[in-house]
């Protein structure tokens, strides 16, 4: 595979044709070919909004369930929400004038003892969110290591362990196990932007980015402001997704509502 030979080009596998017109996508169908400039990405919001990215975002945000936000709003009232609302939150999308919703808390235990503080946003706000993961998934995820399995489209655990079997073939013995304590809740957002804004020219995206770190978390009646890391709750692309996008559509389950998103 390619690395990154400019910092303004996302690269792909070799041999692969490059599009030079590319179209809003989900993240479980990116074209291998996929290709977008830094400056080709000034326009992403446009991307997100767009009907098509929107509605594959309602069908994962809807399939993927999960509890109410702040405001109370489960994903079966989203369809009758955007019917309503769809056209003031585009425009504000598009005009850089939206803001997210504070993120609930909510603490679960871990597996081996110990609580973990997970932050849930509105369903609202999960949709938007998925909108995006859609579009930037193909920026970065080409650049990420060929080693790393988890939260991408279209990798799995099956996939690690099966590399990790490999390894263990071809003679390698030793495994190191290591985690970083509390992660997520030190994350640098200034770094993170700025690592962002190598791959992003949309200042609305970043802007937009930015709010969703700040979001405050509402515990005890009160949002409090957040200065660093990144609540754990948010999308994430579903491993080893079919690339038809019907991966967990079984036979005899429901589709969800059709949007009226189309101008």
């Amino acid at each position: 595979m390619k690395t990154e030979t400019d910092a303004n080009t996302v690269t792909h596998p070799e041999g692969q044709e490059q599009n030079s017109t590319p179209r809003p996508v989900s993240v479980e169908t990116i074209p291998a070919s996929l290709s977008w400039t830094k400056a080709e990405s000034a326009s992403l919001m446009e991307r997100v909004v767009d009907p098509v990215n929107m509605e594959g975002a309602y069908r994962k945000v809807v399939a993927n369930k999960g509890a109410p936000g702040v405001d109370s709003m489960t994903v079966h009232q989203l369809a009758g929400h955007l019917k309503q609302y769809w056209p003031t939150l585009r425009e504000r999308l598009l005009a850089d004038a939206y803001h997210p919703s504070p993120i609930r808390a909510a603490v679960i235990p871990k597996p081996k003892g110990g609580t973990r503080q997970l932050g849930i946003p509105t369903v609202t706000d999960r949709l938007i969110q998925q909108a995006l993961l859609q579009v930037l998934m193909p920026i970065f995820d080409p650049a990420f290591s060929a080693s790393s399995y988890g939260y991408r489209p279209r990798r799995s655990a099956k996939q690690a362990v099966s590399a990790m079997k490999a390894h263990v073939t071809a003679g390698h013995r030793w495994v190191v196990d290591l985690g970083l304590e509390a992660f997520f809740d030190r994350v640098n957002h200034d770094l993170l932007m700025a690592r962002v804004a190598r791959r992003v020219n949309d200042k609305r995206v970043l802007r937009l980015i930015r709010r969703y770190l700040e979001a405050g978390l509402f515990q005890h009646g009160l949002p409090t402001p957040r200065r660093q890391g990144t609540p754990q709750g948010g999308p994430q692309p579903a491993a080893g997704e079919h690339p038809s996008g019907r991966h967990g559509q079984g036979v005899g389950t429901p589709r969800p509502p059709l949007l009226p998103l189309r101008r």
